[in-house]
């Protein structure tokens, strides 16, 4: 058997619906040896046992419970063979050719690459989810680059981008040793900007591949608009800054954050974004609880936050100063993060 180059790791809940389609187009893959992890969080729909019927290949391994999408991703990634290891939502399906196309970019990228960032659409296949990664708001708020807009490949030049949608984000294995791997605090969300800031503040740099093409079920595992989506992003949010970001910068934040939900009113108040989505069936003070309930979490966490901040700020081998400018590159205004869906 050849030497495995990909590992493949597949977070699964109740997805049951999206995997005869996401490990079809894995396995139609050609000219890459590659192995595929699933890891089951709990799920209570028949995902395994139709996963062992037609997909036998593929290395299960089963949670009782749902224990987060960050801590199935370490899961997947400790058991992993590959040089590399790509995290790959249930939700998605790969276009021919990607697997050839990401790995080809991978072996001819300099050696301080450690991450690639493909081009995620949406099913419709003209409507961008990200190419070439996120893009960040200056509070650790993150989106897709180019999101929502349709693809004309405005994005396909050969440019640096900032990190990878851990969606279908490619890593290299010896900086995620080096690193350490997904905040398994986080739960979800965030955790992937979190991995991404990490290794850039490491000395890793970031590749975009937008011939590697992949298309995605936005949230089509966790629903779009919920409370607990809503509570984990904002808690994460507070946890990424404070382990990540420079004290100037972190004295900053809480001025960039105000700012950005007075424009979270504005996009209640008119229905756009995700607080405007998020009010049509729920009501205005609901939200406000969320975001109450999140910084009260987020606080009692900090303790254990602080103490990864000290492990990740001995391993910077950037200044302060190439920090902000990583914010000012590729920086995402207040109403992309508040009116974009």
């Amino acid at each position: 058997m050849a030497k495995v180059l990909v590992s493949i790791v597949i977070v699964n809940w109740n997805g049951r619906r999206f995997l005869k389609d996401c490990l079809g187009s894995v396995y139609a893959q050609r000219s890459v040896p590659f192995e595929v992890i699933v890891v089951d969080n709990g799920s209570t729909d028949d995902s395994l046992d139709f996963i062992k019927k037609n997909f036998p290949k593929v290395v299960i391994i089963k949670n009782e419970r749902n224990l987060g999408f960050a801590k199935g991703n370490n899961q997947g990634m400790e058991i992993a063979k590959g040089k590399y290891i790509l995290t790959l939502n249930n939700d998605t399906v790969l276009k021919d050719g990607f697997l050839e196309e990401l790995v080809k970019a991978a072996e001819g990228s300099p050696g301080d690459a450690g991450m690639w960032a493909v081009k995620i659409l949406s099913f419709d296949k003209e409507t961008i989810d990200s190419v070439g990664g996120l893009l960040i708001y200056a509070d650790g708020l993150a989106k897709g680059r180019g999101r929502l807009e349709k693809d004309r490949g405005q994005y396909d030049s050969p440019v640096d981008v900032f990190i990878p949608s851990a969606c279908a984000g490619l890593y290299r294995k010896t900086m995620l040793d080096s690193i350490g791997r997904f905040d398994e605090d986080f739960f979800a969300y965030c955790e992937d900007t979190d991995l991404g800031l990490r290794g850039r503040l490491a000395g890793w740099k970031t590749v975009s591949v937008p011939n590697a093409v992949v298309y995605h079920y936005y949230s089509g595992t966790t629903g779009r608009y919920t409370p607990i989506k809503a509570f984990l992003v904002e808690r994460n949010r507070l946890w990424l800054a404070a382990k990540n970001l420079p004290p100037s910068m972190l004295c900053a934040t809480p001025f960039y954050m105000i700012w950005r939900y007075i424009v979270q009113g504005y996009g209640i108040l008119t229905g756009k974004g995700a607080g405007g989505r998020f009010v049509e069936d729920r009501s205005k003070w609901e939200l406000i609880i969320i975001v109450l309930k999140s910084y009260f979490a987020a606080i009692t966490g900090m303790p254990s936050i602080l103490r990864k901040r000290s492990f990740v700020q001995k391993r910077r081998k950037v200044t302060a100063a190439e920090v902000k400018g990583w914010f000012r590159k590729w920086r995402l205004s207040a109403a992309g993060v508040a009116l974009v869906d």
